[in-house]
């Protein structure tokens, strides 16, 4: 298993517990596949650089978390077919 970081931005139109919700979805999503949530942290509502799907803000969310490659392909598929997340990134943490 190999160490990653994902960013996901939120829509800024969320209620606190539609956002906690996600937060505790995408978790799950790791650990049902096999992985394993090192941190999660919501480092709440920031200005975008630019317009994403007509939105100028957005609720930003970072994990830290160990997984093999299937759970991130999964993932993956999910963040890019949710409606809650405008923009997301994994990467592979080397750092750690």
């Amino acid at each position: 298993m190999r160490n990653y970081e994902l960013m996901f931005i939120l829509r800024p139109d969320l209620e606190a517990d539609a956002v906690q919700a996600n937060v505790e979805k995408f978790a799950n999503i790791i650990t049902e596949n096999g992985g394993e949530v090192t941190k999660n942290e919501v480092l709440g509502k920031r200005r975008l650089a630019y317009e994403i799907q007509k939105h100028r803000d957005g609720i930003y969310v970072l994990y830290n978390f160990r997984a093999n490659a299937e759970t991130v392909k999964e993932l993956d598929r999910i963040l890019r077919i949710s409606d809650d997340v405008i923009r997301h990134i994994i990467v592979k943490d080397v750092v750690a």
